[in-house]
């Protein structure tokens, strides 16, 4: 059998961070050498909670991912050093040079092999028909690897299968799912299984695989004799069982399908029939199958109907002095840390309803999943859209609540308020709170609020800037979100552990990744050095989703930060003009336009 473990301890674990040196044992990787042992058992109660529509959704119990991965090269902290008068906190983040998950070339390491791949399958052919009858047939059963050396290392093929110092390169869709099929005496190693899992959707629909999968594992066992096939089935029916487990607990979105399901529960029926403790562990896992699904259900309807609630507007622009009795955000929380406490627990409950599918379905091929008017198809990358929704609706908040009040000192009071908060999120580890506070308080309607900003002292907010420059492709938030990174993977705390990216800035990496890098090589094959890499990213992401937010929940802020009304961008500007009146005849006109329009759809509604 060709090695089958990939990229095994190619990705070292973190350097501690600072002088944090303890036993905290690593997250399991699925980059990290496989085992034939099954995955870990579900965490028992994770998905009890139901969700009612007219309750905050934020007090139940999160998801948690199966895999885990610690691919982050080590670096060692230096401290960082800013220009301005009042400095911030010691960033805990810091590490001494920018590294982006992949930098934006088109480029792909899998196109170095190329040409090896149709040379070394040439070889093996012509070895083997050079023998004679009873070795040829050996060959036939198991390819013998002819390698050869290129570069610094050795690739060789096995059949349709390409590697390149033992580590998958490229193969075609028929072998990777031969590959994935499990046997008497073999198990794909867990990295492959999560790997082809989570990609193999962008040349074939889920059920489609989870078919040809189910059908050559029983295919395999026959033999022509009834009770032979038997004895065998019961033999392989554990593997399969742990193989279906794996793509329950991982990717459990797959099975909202309705065909997913009707192959399942034929599946668990053709195992009763052979072995009854793989039948009850099928069964089992059916039923935690079904419990996720539930919560994931209820939890969507939950934001759904929160979501509505948010829809409706904030009270008249005319009336923006009985507006303010209604209260701020400082008359909900006024301390800038606890606020950022509650910030981050809708963040990882959000964070831990994604699928690590969603990533990919959004670059998967249309038409397959388009013909299908199925639950899936709706559905596939809802999730992720949520959260993105939740990001923009943060953003609109911060303007929202900054261009209400009426009187200068007021609004100045609340930018200072809110850079305090962005400031925690920043020392927490929530990237993605941080980033959403600075671009509400960026928007043109709050940055053109000149008298109110000249009563702000904004050192501290410029140094939070610079922390999430774009320039240079992030430079900045990458060090330190690998800071960040390191220090949850030697953390002493729970509230260490916390990572939240910029999510918008991790799906721009994926789609790049995707795309200058082609799925499929010259010779047909698909380019797995490109699917290797898509998991890397998308196992980091799994680490971080499934931290348990360690602080307490405050019911009353988290209904506040989901359901408070924000204003639309147009009436955000005419708050803006009537905060602080407009400073040229463009910004008159804009005025002018923006009250008839409001007015105009004021009395249509």
């Amino acid at each position: 059998m060709p090695p089958t473990t990939p990229y095994a301890g190619k990705f070292s674990p973190c350097a501690p961070y600072g002088n944090n040196n303890n036993n905290h044992p690593a997250p399991h990787s699925p980059y990290r050498n496989g085992t034939a042992a099954g995955p870990e058992p579900a965490r028992e109660n994770v998905y009890n909670g139901a969700y009612a529509a007219a309750e905050n959704p934020y007090d139940v119990p999160q998801p948690h991912a199966a895999y885990r991965s610690s691919s982050v090269s080590s670096v060692a902290a230096r401290e960082r050093h800013y220009n301005g008068g009042c400095a911030i906190s010691e960033n805990p983040y810091s590490s001494p040079r920018p590294h982006s998950p992949r930098q934006h070339s088109t480029s792909c390491p899998g196109r170095a092999y190329r040409h090896t791949t149709a040379a070394n399958t040439a070889n093996t052919t012509t070895a083997s028909s050079s023998s004679g009858g009873s070795e040829q047939s050996s060959r036939n059963n198991s390819v013998a690897a002819k390698g050869r050396r290129y570069g610094h290392g050795v690739t060789a093929s096995y059949g349709e299968m390409c590697y390149h110092d033992n580590s998958l390169v490229s193969a075609s869709l028929e072998a990777l799912i031969q590959h994935l099929v499990p046997t008497v005496d073999y198990y794909p190693d867990r990295s492959y299984v999560f790997t082809f899992l989570l990609s193999s959707r962008l040349f074939l629909h889920p059920y489609e695989l989870m078919t040809r999968v189910c059908h050559l594992c029983v295919e395999q066992q026959r033999s022509g004799d009834a009770l032979l096939d038997k004895i065998r089935f019961r033999e392989v029916a554990p593997k399969l069982v742990q193989l279906l487990t794996e793509w329950t607990e991982t990717f459990p979105y797959d099975f909202r399908d309705e065909r997913m399901m009707r192959c399942l529960n034929d599946m668990t029926q053709h195992v009763a029939r052979g072995d009854e403790y793989s039948w009850r562990a099928m069964q089992q896992m059916t039923q935690r199958l079904i419990k996720r699904l539930s919560a994931l259900g209820q939890y969507e309807e939950a934001v759904s109907a929160l979501s509505a609630v948010a829809m409706e507007r904030p009270a008249s622009l005319k009336g923006r002095q009985a507006a303010g009795q209604r209260g701020d955000v400082m008359s909900a929380c006024d301390d800038p840390f606890v606020l950022a406490q509650q910030l981050t627990h809708i963040e990882l409950d959000r964070l831990s309803f994604i699928g690590p599918e969603e990533f990919i379905q959004t670059f998967a091929m249309k038409d397959p999943l388009e013909n299908h008017k199925g639950f899936f198809r709706k559905r596939k990358t809802s999730n992720l859209e949520a959260y993105i929704n939740w990001f923009n609706r943060l953003s609109y908040l911060v303007a929202t609540e900054i261009c209400m009040p009426v009187k200068k000192k007021q609004r100045a009071r609340i930018i200072e308020f809110f850079i305090d908060v962005a400031q925690e999120c920043f020392n927490i580890g929530n990237f993605n709170s941080l980033m959403a506070i600075i671009t509400g308080m960026n928007m043109s309607p709050v940055a053109r609020l000149r008298k109110t900003w000249s009563k702000v002292n904004t050192d501290k907010f410029e140094i939070l800037e610079h922390q999430m420059d774009p320039s240079s492709n992030f430079t900045n938030y990458r060090t330190a979100l690998r800071g960040a990174t390191q220090r949850s993977e030697t953390a002493h705390s729970s509230q260490e552990k916390i990572v939240i990216p910029f999510f918008s800035l991790l799906i721009k990496d994926i789609y790049f990744l995707n795309e200058g890098c082609a799925s499929k090589l010259t010779n047909g094959h698909i380019n797995f050095e490109k699917l290797w890499e898509l998991a890397k990213q998308v196992s980091e992401f799994l680490v971080w989703r499934q931290v348990i937010c360690p602080f307490d929940r405050d019911r009353r802020i988290l209904q506040y930060l989901v359901t408070t009304p924000v204003f639309t961008e147009d009436e955000l500007h005419l708050a803006s003009y009537e905060s602080e009146g407009p400073e040229n005849n463009m910004e008159k006109d804009s005025r002018r336009s923006l009250r008839s329009s409001l007015l105009h759809r004021e009395n249509r509604s």
